[in-house]
């Protein structure tokens, strides 16, 4: 069976290192949208050992931190599913409440189109911070 986490990036690579990899997801109306993956196909966190889970979690709330420095948003929504694609990942999300979902999950129902007032950040500012905070 084929993992699309296995074969492709996920998104836009901003950092990684031998155990993951911090992606943005190119999504509308979401400027601060990233997913930590694990880079050898797992399935759960339980797959992991201690160390291992460990550092993926510090990956993951060092993503919230640095989203929350540089966007100041309303809310971070963190998240790890898996249903579609059964690859162990975390969904980081900078949420606003003019972003298209707000107040539900970005996976819920529509409530507006974007707002043009939404924060602006590049990629290369994200992949910056990541860099400094993960040293």
């Amino acid at each position: 069976m084929s993992c699309e986490l296995c074969e492709h990036p996920g998104g836009e690579l901003l950092w990684q290192d031998r155990h993951c990899r911090v992606v943005r997801v190119a999504e509308p109306g979401y400027p601060g949208y990233c997913r930590v993956i694990w880079n050898v196909h797992v399935r759960e966190m339980t797959d992991l050992d201690d160390k291992s889970r460990s550092h993926l979690l510090h990956v993951t709330f060092t993503v919230e931190g640095v989203l929350r420095r540089l966007l100041d948003p309303d809310k971070i929504n963190l998240a790890s599913f898996g249903n579609a694609v059964p690859h162990l990942h975390w969904h980081v999300i900078a949420r606003f409440a003019g972003d298209p979902h707000f107040p539900e999950s970005p996976w819920g129902r529509r409530q507006r189109e974007p707002a043009t007032a939404l924060p602006l950040l590049t990629s290369e500012a994200i992949a910056n911070a990541l860099r400094t905070a993960l040293r």
